[in-house]
């Protein structure tokens, strides 16, 4: 198992202290909101990802506005899909068909 990339972790660390000042517990999550206790433990533990409705609705319960845990949120996704900065140049030629030269 591989363990979760600095960026999940610091969503997954926001989320629990989201989680704890909510009072609920992982039942109590599953009753108040669309996803079920064993969504919520993957996602408080930073094993899978949590969707950004899941992220949205426990900052509504615990009275946080959503800003940062989005902010957390877009970054950890961006590094899962690989999107997370610009690409490395690739090396390149004063014209195409300098490679060709013998």
């Amino acid at each position: 198992m591989t363990a979760p990339s600095p960026e999940r972790t610091r969503l997954s660390a926001a989320l629990r202290e989201l989680k704890a000042r909510t009072g609920l517990s992982l039942a109590g999550l599953a009753a108040k909101t669309a996803f079920s206790k064993s969504s919520w433990d993957r996602y408080l533990n930073g094993r899978t990802l949590p969707p950004r409705d899941a992220v949205q609705e426990l900052c509504r319960l615990a009275g946080e506005p959503e800003g940062r845990c989005l902010a957390l949120w877009e970054i950890a996704e961006s590094e899962g899909s690989g999107r997370c900065g610009p690409a490395a140049p690739g090396p390149r030629s004063s014209s195409p068909t300098a490679s060709l030269v013998t």
